[in-house]
């Protein structure tokens, strides 16, 4: 275990790094780049959720000022089409509605919420249509979708207090548990589609699974649930972790495609896996047992981490593919989330006791 010297420096230098980051390496594929940080999409979504982690255990009031500051910027420009990715930026915002009781964020989050309630794109099951910028996606569900716009529904529905946005949440955690869970494996798919009835690829995407490890034991901390759907949810995190655990490589790394060692390990998967498991751990929902499994992705993701604390092996934004190869494919870059991510699970150290 790394003393709580060790992991706070790393938080500095990897929060420090996902701040001013900019794209200088790569070609962007999408309509809105996923690497500045100043833009508003996905992978900048779960950026500002892994500050306010930083925020939450440090009440570093400079982390606080970095946040306000990117969301005022952000408004007085202009934001862009709602979508299931676009909706990620929102998460971190409706907490700082409470933090801060900003009455512009607050109109903001009811917006937005109302819009998925009553707007955003379903399909088969009444599910979250995975429509985003440039591209309604017809008939597409992915995984994906349950932490970039299910956890800021589960939250608004808490914090406005609309109980049917709560219920939504819990719906659609379920109906995407039925069309993306593989009970052979215990593992996720990336995708499934309505119109032709069919996994994609039947891929077992890496980032994929963990949004499930990560997201699921976030939702439970935010929302009231009754213990028989909470039972489901857990017992589906329960068997995916014992399937990841055998496939954890020795070094403490996951794969991209998890059950093909011949794609390579990647770094934002192993990290959100590894917070999962050990706030599964801390909170009761996952058995002391797991903890190992965490502990060696921890160690791994440190290793990852270069001297300006830039993470390293982290792979680019990812839609569904129809085979391994094209996962295999998929570039690596130093990305927000890949920062976010290592945060998210070297946060969650700081709450395990010095030996």
């Amino acid at each position: 275990m790394p003393n709580h010297d060790v992991l706070l420096e790393n938080i500095n230098k990897v929060s420090d790094a996902m701040k001013s980051m900019k794209n200088t390496s790569i070609n962007e594929q999408f309509p809105i780049g996923l690497i500045d940080i100043h833009l508003w999409e996905w992978p900048q979504g779960v950026g500002l959720y892994g500050l306010l982690q930083l925020y939450e255990a440090t009440k570093d009031a400079e982390v606080l000022r970095f946040l306000e500051a990117w969301y005022d910027a952000r408004l007085t420009e202009g934001l862009p089409e709602k979508n299931v990715n676009t909706c990620a930026p929102m998460l971190t915002l409706i907490s700082l509605c409470e933090l801060t009781g900003n009455e512009k964020y607050e109109r903001v989050c009811e917006e937005w919420s109302s819009w998925i309630m009553e707007e955003l794109l379903r399909t088969g099951d009444g599910a979250f249509q995975h429509m985003i910028t440039g591209d309604a996606n017809d008939g597409q569900i992915l995984i994906d979708t349950l932490f970039m716009t299910v956890l800021f529904l589960a939250k608004a529905g808490v914090h406005f207090k609309k109980p049917a946005y709560v219920e939504e949440a819990k719906r659609q955690f379920l109906v995407h548990i039925k069309y993306l869970y593989n009970k052979q494996t215990g593992l996720f798919y990336h995708g499934w589609d309505f119109n032709e009835n069919h996994n994609y690829g039947a891929v077992h995407w890496g980032r994929g699974n963990a949004w499930y490890t990560a997201g699921v034991m976030d939702f439970l901390n935010i929302i009231p649930i009754e213990d028989g759907l909470k039972a489901f949810l857990l017992d589906t995190a329960t068997a995916q972790v014992k399937a990841l655990g055998k496939l954890q490589h020795e070094d403490g790394m996951w794969h991209t495609v998890l059950d093909d060692p011949d794609s390579y390990k990647e770094t934002s998967a192993t990290a959100a896996v590894g917070y999962g498991i050990l706030k599964g751990i801390r909170y009761g929902y996952l058995d002391e047992s797991y903890r190992n499994i965490g502990m060696k992705a921890l160690e791994a993701v440190l290793g990852h981490i270069d001297e300006n604390g830039v993470v390293q092996q982290v792979s680019y934004g990812t839609p569904v593919g129809s085979d391994a190869q094209f996962y295999k494919e998929i570039p690596i870059s130093p990305m927000g989330y890949g920062q976010a991510l290592t945060l998210f699970i070297l946060i969650e150290a700081l709450w395990i006791p010095e030996a």
